[in-house]
């Protein structure tokens, strides 16, 4: 099935839209960061459930216009990881 990724418990993480720029309070860690898009967007994808790469770029599809060219799935993982290096996002498998 490979690498499948969880978000943090809704209620953990307090999502601030400022404009270009979004805040997220992390309630566990005491912790805020300043992200930008997808990141809020993928954390608020992984809202409906545990997901492989795959099943977010599903997910996500009808938020972006994914250019064909683009590796989605690359550049999907790579924010995965630095949301897991925030702790705001767990990796199993």
């Amino acid at each position: 099935m490979g690498v499948t990724y969880r978000a943090e418990a809704p209620d953990q993480i307090v999502i601030e839209h400022l404009g270009a720029i979004d805040l997220l309070y992390h309630h566990r860690s005491g912790a805020t960061h300043l992200v930008a898009a997808p990141m809020p967007q993928i954390l608020e994808a992984l809202g409906d459930g545990p997901a492989t790469v795959a099943d977010l770029i599903g997910r996500l599809a009808a938020q972006f216009d994914f250019d064909a060219a683009e590796d989605m799935a690359s550049l999907l993982e790579q924010r995965l990881a630095e949301l897991a290096a925030l702790g705001l996002v767990r990796v199993d498998g």
